[in-house]
């Protein structure tokens, strides 16, 4: 890589966008969490094939690989690898952290509380009978409890990025190439992770790594196609036909709720493109979110004015500080169910618990960022 290509990556690097998207996948997540909740009518998933973990895996590749080129391309690869396992170790601990009150706190609700179904419904039954297998298990990553498994999944992805980066600096077309034969070979002979105390992972990683190295790829060599992809983007038949896919997937999706789209739709195409593809991610999927890419990077290009608005402010800290409100958006959703079943369960309550959620996310990103700023200046002043 030359000169250039370091200058177009520390430039791309302060693309809002990024934190824009973390941040929304962030409260979608959260939503998502939260069972029965009329509000999580409102995230990506209820309006095609894709969903939050979908945005979450593709935009975290973007800016991990992003950051992860930077430093090889400054200080050299060996350095660059260190400090991606410093953070897989960081998001191994939070994981381990998570897991554990995670665990413990759910099992002291529902021996206080009437609620005994919700050990099931988190799946944390294992941990009852088999405490400490249930544990040690927890710390391969092989547990399943509800809700941390797409920090499971970012964990083992993470862990995966020396590779990414260095394939994707040297040869990037020929890395993504072999992404792509991963996740076939993944389909074809049904690769998978083990999980305790039987079956697979939720999220597939031989088959989500696509995503993120395809978020990877972007980030680092979409830069050489902008041309191509700023002609393509004003073609109005290739907008056309990525609306007309959107508006199909909404169809499809919307066809349980909607009697008049279920009589329309073949049901082998309702049955097709509505089977549970979560843990494989079928290509429909993929297509759908490329689509969805295609057609915000055309309305929403990297030098809109809006990015600053104060009203998109929260989202975007939401994103810069996505670790940590992520961790506090697991507990919050259990939280708030929690409310939902031992309390009046009504379309108010299911509001307002949301409301308040995203509320205290934000004020999590609000707190982190501050903390770091007064860290960074008790440095700076100690050198001074």
């Amino acid at each position: 890589m030359n000169p250039t290509t370091n200058a177009e990556i520390a430039v791309r690097e302060g693309d809002l966008r990024i934190a824009l998207l973390l941040g929304l996948a962030n409260w979608f997540l959260f939503l998502d969490h939260i069972p029965h909740n009329a509000v999580s009518a409102l995230t990506l998933r209820n309006f095609g094939f894709s969903g939050a973990t979908d945005l979450f895996v593709f935009v975290g590749g973007y800016a991990a690989t992003l950051i992860c080129a930077r430093i090889t391309l400054e200080r050299g690869f060996l350095v660059a690898a260190t400090r991606i396992f410093k953070r897989v170790w960081q998001l191994y601990a939070a994981y381990i952290v998570l897991f554990v009150i995670y665990i413990e706190l759910i099992s002291y609700v529902a021996a206080r509380t009437a609620a005994p179904e919700i050990i099931s419904e988190f799946n944390i039954t294992g941990f009852i009978d088999h405490p400490i297998r249930t544990l040690i298990y927890g710390l391969f990553l092989q547990a399943k409890p509800l809700n941390l498994d797409v920090l499971q999944l970012f964990i083992v992805l993470m862990a995966m990025q020396p590779i990414i980066v260095i394939g994707l600096l040297r040869l990037p077309n020929l890395t993504l190439a072999a992404s792509v034969a991963v996740y076939a070979a993944a389909h074809i002979f049904d690769w998978n992770l083990a999980a305790y105390p039987d079956g697979h992972w939720y999220f597939n990683p031989f088959c989500w790594q696509l995503l993120f190295v395809m978020g990877g790829w972007f980030g680092l060599v979409g830069k050489r196609y902008g041309r191509m992809i700023d002609v393509m983007q004003g073609i109005p038949a290739l907008r056309a036909a990525a609306l007309l896919y959107l508006l199909f997937a909404l169809a499809i999706v919307s066809s349980g709720n909607v009697p008049t789209l279920a009589r329309i739709i073949p049901a082998p195409v309702i049955e097709t493109f509505l089977a549970d593809d979560r843990e494989h991610i079928a290509p429909h999927r993929i297509l759908h979110f490329l689509a969805l890419t295609f057609l915000f990077t055309w309305l929403v290009p990297r030098n809109w004015p809006r990015l600053r608005s104060y009203a998109l402010q929260p989202i975007v800290k939401c994103g810069e500080e996505w670790l940590a409100v992520f961790c506090a958006g697991v507990f919050l959703s259990f939280a708030a169910h929690l409310i939902l079943i031992t309390g009046p369960n009504s379309l108010a309550m299911q509001v307002v618990v949301s409301v308040a959620g995203i509320l205290a996310m934000t004020a999590v990103a609000y707190y982190v960022s501050w903390s770091k700023q007064q860290d960074y200046k008790s440095a700076v002043g100690a050198q001074s």
